[in-house]
């Protein structure tokens, strides 16, 4: 099987076991919890982005959520692995040709993840090495978007660029994220190296935030 760079989780049930599979995993790809629910789990310090299907508009097993969930972190279909517990959600992501496990214990997290190279310290890129650059804040409104990226600049970071994101890739004011993009840190470091920090703020706005190349 081909590694992918991106693994999307929904695990409510996450052991200690599978937290450590989730670290492991985050140092040769990227990691994000996908889930339903809005609220935080015990999962989210351990990833590196959440995206919840209340906040793009669509829940699982809908096949638009998986699209509009890969459109946000600007992943492509054949790069992602999805691990779920639930079943329904693993065939609709399989559906659209993501590759899915169902992984309702720590044991088939585990072989899920092996199988495709994510345990394998041999067949794997460091995490130092492949760390994100940059950083994307997500948020659903425009002024809140100016005003946090205004406020970024005058902190150090740059470039504090502001874009219209279109998730359903129509030219709908209802279906539009603000992206604030983040290079380079206050101290001249990625922005991708601060994701915990900047999803902080984030928060403080209800927005999410994601790494980029």
């Amino acid at each position: 099987m081909t590694r992918p760079s991106l693994l999307l989780l929904d695990l409510d049930g996450a052991d200690a076991e599978a937290l450590d599979l989730v670290r492991a995993a985050r140092r040769r790809c990227r990691v994000v919890r996908f889930a339903n629910s809005p609220e935080r789990a015990r999962l989210d310090p351990e990833v590196d982005a959440v995206v919840s299907s209340a906040r793009i508009g669509v829940a699982k097993p809908d096949p638009e959520a998986f699209r509009r969930a890969l459109r946000v972190l600007q992943h492509s279909v054949s790069a992602t692995l999805l691990c779920d517990e639930d079943p329904e959600n693993v065939a609709a992501a399989r559906g659209l040709g993501i590759d899915a496990a169902h992984v309702p214990t720590a044991r088939a997290l585990r072989e899920a993840l092996s199988a495709r190279g994510l345990l394998d310290e041999q067949s794997t890129v460091d995490h130092d090495q492949s760390e994100q650059d940059g950083a994307l804040i997500v948020l659903s409104d425009k002024e809140d978007a100016h005003r946090l990226a205004a406020e970024l600049e005058q902190s150090g970071w740059a470039p504090c660029a502001v874009h219209r994101d279109m998730l359903a890739g129509e030219d709908d004011a209802e279906d539009a994220d603000w992206v604030v993009e983040l290079r380079t840190a206050p101290d001249g470091t990625p922005a991708g190296a601060h994701l915990a920090e900047l999803t902080e703020l984030a928060d403080r706005e209800e927005g999410f935030v994601t790494g980029m190349n």
